[in-house]
């Protein structure tokens, strides 16, 4: 395997970036946070953070300003 398609870091093969998208829904666990959605659309991301059943998850534009957080 050419060493052009490998991560150095890890031996993996290399994979584009994905699209950015709008809307990102975040999860800040122990470890840090962690986005667990992804959308364009504001509704779908609105339903899928009312959708959860615990408090703590945050729906963040794609500049990373915080628009909404799911509260007790």
């Amino acid at each position: 395997m050419s060493r052009a398609f490998v991560k150095e870091e890890g031996g993996e093969r290399w994979t584009p970036p994905g699209t950015p998208h709008a809307y990102h829904l975040i999860w800040p666990g122990v470890n840090g946070p962690e986005t667990l959605h992804q959308t364009d659309d504001l509704l779908d991301a609105l339903r899928w953070l009312a959708a959860r059943d615990r408090p703590g998850f945050e729906l963040r534009g794609q500049d990373g300003v915080l628009l909404a957080l799911l509260a007790a």
